[in-house]
């Protein structure tokens, strides 16, 4: 894969990284211009080796179909790609990703969209009866490790990712973001620690409707990737993003534990606290640490995980990384620093700061609709 040559400053910090992320819980579209604004904020906290978005809504022509995005080191990569795509894809479209000169992103590798949906009769037969999503996702990850040269990025239902190096301000002017709607945003500035700066490297990662920013280091990459690795997952990128994403698919669209729920995994309380809780209550989360204790994420971090109902915001057990939260009317604005969410909200309705692996939680309206219509939400 595209390698950029690091003109920036490497000096090692692992507290650095930024990240934000704005919700409209009817699902009011916004342009991109208030989520660059807010994390050129926290220009600081990378040193221009990865900037990227998250944006849900902004493909309403095709909201039903995938788009992948694809980067390419070269233009024999895209011609693969592209033949396993029309073999096992109806493809409905296919362009350049729109971009914008700029002098602050350069040797940025061939960037294309494609609007598709798997066939009934693929070639891959291999895969032949997976459901669309299991379909997709073994595509991807069958792309990304056997296409010398491709890379896809993003993968999901109405919604991309727009990422790569530079401060995610270039960033947002290279992919002209400004020009584009969605009804949820997350940004992310990175700087890098345990892998080096690269197109594809930058967050946020993403599959299917998943995206993840995340700020800190998994220190339980190790036994988390093995875990992955029993589910046919292929972590090809060997970051701590990847593994945070994987995991919330594996649970949630795989296992089909709610929301909630696998969250808890990820940040699971400690067995003191476990201990204190009423029976029921205390039986349900030592049974989520038996079953899943390999899943379990050990180290500093904050995210901010996007799907097609909402948006999550948590920190680690310990809240070793910062996270702030706000909200006004049906805005909910999350970030790792204040000063961020007032850059485009001066005077929010409430400012809190989440307690360590308590979640903040935002579910679009539509979606609590359908939820109550079938009984309600687990609570916790």
């Amino acid at each position: 894969m595209l390698k950029i040559k690091n003109k920036f400053n490497t000096e090692r910090d692992i507290s650095g990284c930024g990240l934000c992320g704005i919700i409209n819980a009817k699902k009011v579209k916004t342009n991109g211009s208030d989520i660059k604004k807010a994390i050129s904020v926290e220009h600081d906290r990378g040193n221009g080796l990865g900037g990227g978005f998250a944006v849900y809504g902004n493909y309403p022509d095709y909201a039903d179909i995938y788009a992948f995005h694809i980067m390419y080191d070269n233009l024999s990569a895209k011609t693969d790609v592209e033949e396993y795509l029309r073999n096992n894809f109806i493809v409905e479209k296919e362009e350049p990703i729109p971009t914008f000169k700029t002098s602050k992103i350069y040797d940025h590798p061939y960037l294309h969209r494609y609007f598709i949906k798997p066939k009934s009769d693929r070639q891959d037969k291999l895969f032949h009866e997976l459901e669309d999503d299991d379909f997709v996702v073994n595509s991807v990850m069958l792309i990304n490790q056997n296409y010398d040269g491709a890379y896809v990025f993003s993968s999901g239902k109405n919604m991309g990712a727009f990422k790569g190096v530079g401060y995610p301000e270039d960033v947002a002017d290279f992919y002209r973001l400004e020009e584009i709607e969605g009804y949820m945003w997350t940004a992310h500035n990175r700087f890098p620690t345990n892998t080096p700066g690269w197109w594809g490297g930058a967050h946020p990662f993403t599959l299917l409707d998943w995206s993840i920013v995340h700020n800190g280091e998994i220190s339980s990459y190790g036994i988390n990737k093995r875990y992955l690795e029993m589910y046919k997952y292929n972590l090809a990128l060997r970051t701590d993003t990847e593994v945070i994403t994987y995991i919330l698919d594996l649970l949630i669209r795989k296992h089909k534990i709610p929301v909630r729920l696998a969250l808890t995994v990820l940040a699971s309380p400690f067995y003191q606290k476990i201990d204190k809780m009423e029976n029921d209550k205390k039986k349900l989360f030592t049974a989520l640490r038996q079953v899943y204790g390999s899943a379990l994420l050990n180290g500093p971090f904050a995210i901010v995980f996007g799907y097609s109902g909402g948006m999550v915001a948590m920190n680690d057990r310990i809240k070793l990384r910062p996270l702030v939260a706000a909200s006004n009317g049906d805005f909910t604005y999350v970030a790792s620093e204040e000063a961020a969410i007032r850059a485009v909200c001066q005077s929010p309705d409430m400012v809190w700061s989440p307690k360590a692996g308590d979640p903040v939680m935002v579910e679009f309206d539509d979606i609590k609709e359908k939820a109550s219509l079938k009984g309600g939400l687990l609570s916790l």
